[in-house]
């Protein structure tokens, strides 16, 4: 009987600090002084259930309140669903409407405010989340040439296109002024059209030197030639 009152006794005394707590306007660390390891622990779940079940404005008050508590990596988390929420909205949305949504009509199909979805959209470009989605994708450009390059082999003129074009952006060579497009049946080098019929009006040495220069200026995977 004593045991039981003692846990009730524990409970109610937890209960209070958390209250007492939740009561600020604003939460700092040394008002989490007081609490040991296991109300620490309940305290952090109430927070997380509060503000999951928050929308909008009450949302960003409720994060304001418990700001300077929250640890950077689950501030990346927050940002990280921010984002994907912002962006799923604005997916569905043009597929539904055929347009871009307005920031209301985002913040409608969110759980996020107005304030916030502007705030997000102003920082992403600089936030180190986002810059890091990037570099993977410049991560995986060497995998996706090798692809299209195998295409390109295999006579494909758009896939061509895209490999030389993506070659000349990568050695700078639109900064001097170069620009290497392969358009429908041809091939235009700065001003000078390649065509096939101005490919049957060469002789076989001319199409030897051109295909000289193709093979040292691309790279050449095993047992593959230029036909």
């Amino acid at each position: 009987m004593k045991t039981k009152r003692k846990s009730l006794q524990k409970l109610t005394e937890t209960e209070i600090k958390i209250n007492k707590i939740l009561s600020l306007e604003q939460i700092n660390q040394s008002d989490l002084a007081g609490l040991n390891k296991s109300q620490n622990a309940r305290l952090m779940a109430v927070l997380t259930e509060k503000f999951n079940a928050a929308k909008g404005t009450e949302r960003d008050k409720f994060y304001n309140k418990i700001e300077p508590i929250i640890g950077a990596a689950t501030k990346n988390q927050l940002w990280e669903n921010n984002h994907n929420e912002i962006t799923n909205a604005i997916t569905s949305f043009i597929q539904d409407y055929g347009r871009m949504p307005s920031k209301n009509e985002i913040a409608s199909n969110t759980n996020l405010s107005r304030q916030t979805i502007h705030k997000h959209f102003k920082e992403y470009l600089n936030h180190p989340l986002y810059v890091g989605q990037v570099e993977q994708f410049r991560f995986m450009t060497s995998k996706l040439l090798a692809k299209v390059f195998q295409f390109a082999l295999k006579g494909d003129t758009a896939a061509a296109k895209l490999y030389l074009t993506a070659i000349g952006s990568i050695n700078g060579q639109h900064a001097n002024n170069t620009l290497i497009q392969n358009q429908n049946n041809y091939i235009q080098i700065n001003g000078m059209v390649l065509s096939q019929e101005t490919i049957k009006l060469l002789t076989a040495e001319q199409l030897n030197i051109i295909e000289s220069i193709l093979k040292t200026a691309l790279p050449q995977p095993e047992n593959a030639s230029i036909k």
